[in-house]
């Protein structure tokens, strides 16, 4: 797809809008709609485009278009990885559009904010569980103004009321006489028609497509093996290279054996860089070796004694400083000092890696009077934007064609390995894909936040909670990732107190401050939710402690305290009831609950878990009930509670990124490792349909709800309570 031309006055754009090629062409504004003018492509899921810029003011960010053979292309802002996005928005559009999924194209969005900016993320950017809630009403709306104006250009064309006129299944039919036409006929007529103001959307009881479970449309292609990730791209002349950066943070490269490394049959460059090389070779083996024969000699640089001791050391003493209070309710410390019993306990959570199956990958070709950039990218803008800066170009003579990706958990919301290759492909003359190996992408991950958290809480001599306080000590991604979203004047990161300064329960006493700690040596990014990761783990295992202290059911307990919050309570009681939670289990087993508000949906979680006496754990069971409001595809968010709680338990059991010697420890699945099949539990997702609900998101609330689950049920299957993530086998074993 071409990009809209500098300087496009408002006035052409909507004169275009009709005339792009023929065909209907409708923009999705907020928080109206109007036509723009944008030259047709026929790609596909691959597609491409430049930057382009739009008049001022003009902002959409999303297109329909309608071609005169009766296609019908969505022009996708939301990037797909694996979570389902696709198919879920393209069944928004295909609902109010009246079509078939089979009717329904998929093209990626050019990167251009001020055309496919997220209305909740501020930019063009996939994350935060945000593409349906952020799609939900603005595609919608687009379908409904594209079909009446199909109505209208039908209705015209007979001389009859469009209220007498239909439309359904790419036809609009007029029952009266008989008479029907395609969208296809009607294309270029309906793109004459005036854009209406307000449009009026299908009540849910008609819903043909939103709610029912329907089948991935990337599917097909990822079976037969026509689906083109980064990692396959090919283009005639390409060269594969591999790259090695400083293994500590803030270190410079002192010296390769360039000649060692040309002298690898098959290598063909070597590129060298402040603070790393890249051997580039006909095929990655050649390129791997050569890599190694380098024998690279580095100045670690200022980070060198940075360990896993020290910047623990660290965090411990931050959080005995005072934050800035994000929640203030009551006088919550006078409570628990006069209270009958009282907790005083620190839990802390690891810097953890992405590790997505597809490792970091970038094709690049840099030329004098443009480049070309092929990539999964989260951020296509600031993929953009990197290549820009480092090559010296202008926006407008830079190509970004987003591929899908094997896998993101916002790893690819940074681009730093985009602007490695940059800086690496403008001393090269052909286009080159640049992989990381496992290696790499581990040891030089941008990691999410190491968090120490201090808890106090009190009890009355009925087993109440009096008062609570709560300090998150941490690192800030969103300071430096986009610091317009901090509060109390850039001091408060609100994700990193997600999860904890508002929680599900109505609690009488309640403080939570913040204190930012940046960790030396390490980057912290965002990883398939920060704060609800650890926040959710701090605040349902504190309260399955203050459960056992009150001498009550950690059921019972939750109960008390959910009578203002309806939602909260049902999705409590149906996790629970489906889990069989008051029926014994042998000897060595129990059952966890969890329960959250994050991300904009309600989720609890029993888990049913056994400790060995060598304190091994297995996972037998798993119930999740789940009220994201609205359901579009519940076969979707099936799939994201299973995968994501699935990766939040191997993060429980097992994710763990440590230093020594400014170095990560951690370099492949061996050390890193994933959860197994044969140790996956059986997962039951029961969802709530609530169309009257607000729309929550999915993709990271299976991944927050856990690890609480689980300690939980350790808890109840040992007695032992885990205060920090990994729960290491020697945490559990019996004495």
């Amino acid at each position: 797809m071409n990009a809209i031309a500098p300087g496009t006055s408002r006035r052409a754009l909507l004169k275009g809008g009709a005339a792009a090629g023929g065909g209907l062409l409708l923009g999705m504004f907020l928080p109206g709609l109007a036509r723009v003018a944008v030259a047709q492509d026929a790609g596909g899921p691959s597609g491409s485009g430049g930057p382009g810029t739009a008049a001022a003011g003009f902002a959409p960010n999303a297109y329909i278009r309608i071609d005169p053979a009766g296609a019908v292309t969505l022009i996708m802002p939301d990037t797909e990885s694996g979570q389902g996005i696709w198919t879920s928005t393209a069944m928004l559009l295909a609902e109010e559009l009246e079509v078939g999924m089979d009717q329904v194209k998929l093209q990626a969005a050019p990167p251009d904010n001020k055309l496919y900016a997220s209305p909740l993320l501020g930019e063009q950017a996939t994350g935060g569980s945000a593409s349906t809630r952020a799609d939900w009403i603005p595609l919608r709306k687009a379908g409904a103004a594209a079909r009446t104006m199909l109505i209208q250009a039908a209705a015209q064309r007979w001389s009859v009321d469009p209220a007498t006129c239909q439309a359904s299944k790419a036809m609009v039919t007029h029952a009266e006489s008989g008479r029907s036409l395609s969208y296809g006929e009607l294309a270029d007529e309906a793109g004459r028609q005036p854009v209406p103001k307000d449009v009026k959307l299908k009540d849910p009881a008609t819903f043909r497509l939103i709610g029912t479970p329907q089948k991935r449309l990337d599917t097909p292609a990822k079976v037969n093996g026509t689906a083109v990730f980064g990692i396959d791209m090919k283009l005639p002349g390409l060269k594969i290279g591999t790259v090695s950066a400083s293994p500590v943070r803030g270190g410079r490269l002192v010296s390769i054996n360039e000649a060692a490394a040309r002298s690898v049959p098959g290598v063909q460059d070597v590129v060298r860089l402040d603070d790393a090389y890249a051997v580039i070779g006909d095929h990655m083996w050649a390129a791997k070796m050569g890599l190694q024969a380098a024998a690279p000699v580095w100045d670690d640089g200022p980070n060198a004694g940075v360990s896993s001791a020290s910047l623990t050391q660290a965090l411990d003493a931050a959080s005995r400083g005072d934050g800035v209070v994000a929640k203030q309710k009551g006088d919550p410390a006078s409570a628990i000092k006069s209270a009958a019993k009282s907790i005083d306990v620190v839990y802390e959570l690891p810097f953890l890696s992405h590790a997505p199956m597809e490792p970091i990958n970038t094709t690049i070709h840099v030329r004098p009077d443009g480049a070309d950039l092929w990539v999964g990218t989260q951020v296509p803008v600031r993929a953009l934007m990197a290549v820009a800066h480092e090559t010296g170009l202008p926006p407008e003579k830079i190509q970004v064609h987003n591929q899908i990706m094997g896998g993101a958990f916002g790893r690819r919301l940074d681009v730093d390995s985009i602007t490695q290759a940059a800086r690496i492909a403008r001393h090269l003359d052909y286009p080159v894909k640049l992989i990381w190996t496992r290696e790499e992408d581990i040891q030089h991950d941008l990691f999410r936040p190491f968090y120490y958290d201090r808890i106090s809480a009190g009890l009355d001599a009925g087993g109440n909670i009096v008062g609570w306080t709560h300090k998150v000590t941490g690192s800030s991604v969103m300071a430096r990732w986009a610091p317009p979203g901090m509060k109390e004047g850039g001091r408060l990161d609100p994700d990193a107190v997600e999860g904890a300064a508002e929680t599900p329960y109505d609690l009488p006493a309640h403080r939570v401050e913040y204190v930012r700690a940046e960790p030396q040596g390490l980057t912290t990014a965002w990883w398939r939710g920060v704060g609800p990761t650890h926040n959710v783990f701090v605040v349902e295992s504190v309260m399955d402690e203050l459960a056992s202290a009150a001498g009550k059911d950690p059921v019972s307990f939750r109960r008390g305290l959910l009578g203002h919050n309806p939602r909260a309570l049902a999705v409590l009681d149906l996790a629970v009831s489906k889990s069989g939670w008051n029926q014994s289990l042998p000897h060595g087993r129990g059952r966890g609950v969890a329960l959250q508000f994050a991300f904009g949906s309600y989720v609890a979680a029993v888990l049913d878990a056994e400790v060995a006496a060598d304190g091994t754990v297995r996972i037998h069971r798993a119930d999740v009930a789940v009220d994201c409001g609205p359901v579009v595809n519940p076969d979707t968010i099936r799939a994201q509670l299973e995968g994501g709680l699935i990766f939040g338990l191997t993060m429980a059991l097992y994710s763990e990124i440590t230093l020594s010697n400014g170095r990560v420890d951690q370099s492949n699945f061996h050390d890193y490792r994933m959860m197994r099949i044969n140790e996956a539990p059986v997962v039951e997702v029961h969802v709530v349909d609530n169309p009257a609900g607000s729309i929550g998101g999915i993709g990271e609330t299976g991944t927050a709800i856990a690890a609480p689950a689980l300690a939980n049920a350790i808890f109840a299957a040992s007695g032992r309570r885990l205060r920090r993530i990994p729960f290491a086998t020697g945490q559990l074993a019996s004495a």
